[in-house]
């Protein structure tokens, strides 16, 4: 199929079939589009959890508004975002550019140093903010990955996320979970992935100038 096929066949599964595993390459795949998503500076103020263990996401659905796709789901991924990004942080992301691109500090220096002064003028949640928007747009690129893959998936917001940090200890990783993506294989009998895709025209929603 080509990628807009594999738009129309994605749904938000409602119903996982819990005795199907996504093979190790499928989850290489995902975990290695999360990386390459494109971020705000290059500064991938974000890390993946990736959850495969069913006790832990039995007890994860006590705090997702008991939605049984966080069960029966063949991997759990928890979105996360940095809680500190500062002078430290971008120090390194600028150490990552040196190494990788062998790229001079006096070309460097301009741009880090606009970033860390930037940076230090937001407050805490201006930064959160920020930063979760970043982990939006990696939402956004493994749900079409997932689709071109079929891998079913179903994006939430619904949970409680001091719960998911405290049970998945985040704060001792200087992190806080900001979304929720079950994937897997749907189940055959859920009625939803038969159902026609509802979306506005595109002429609705399309301005060309």
């Amino acid at each position: 199929m080509n990628i807009i096929d594999s738009l129309y066949w994605r749904y938000a599964t409602k119903k996982f079939d819990n005795t199907e595993i996504l093979p190790q390459e499928k989850v290489d795949t995902l975990t290695e589009a999360f990386n390459l998503t494109a971020t705000s500076y290059g500064l991938q103020p974000l890390k993946l959890i990736v959850i495969k263990d069913k006790e832990l996401q039995k007890e994860l659905t006590k705090h997702s508004w008991n939605q049984q796709q966080v069960a029966d789901a063949s991997h759990l991924l928890v979105f996360c975002i940095e809680k500190t990004i500062g002078e430290q942080y971008i120090n390194s992301h600028f150490d990552n550019i040196k190494a990788t691109r062998n790229t001079p500090d006096e070309i460097l220096q301009p741009f880090k140093e606009h970033l860390v002064d930037s940076f230090s003028f937001k407050s805490p949640e201006e930064i959160s903010n920020w930063a979760a928007k970043q982990a939006y747009l990696a939402m956004g690129n493994l749900l079409t990955v997932c689709a071109i893959e079929k891998i079913d998936s179903c994006p939430m917001e619904g949970f409680v996320p001091e719960k998911y940090d405290e049970i998945l200890h985040l704060d001792e990783l200087g992190l806080s979970s900001i979304l929720v993506l079950p994937v897997g294989y749907r189940a055959k009998d859920d009625m939803f992935s038969e159902f026609k895709k509802v979306r506005r025209p595109i002429t609705d929603t399309v301005i060309t100038r």
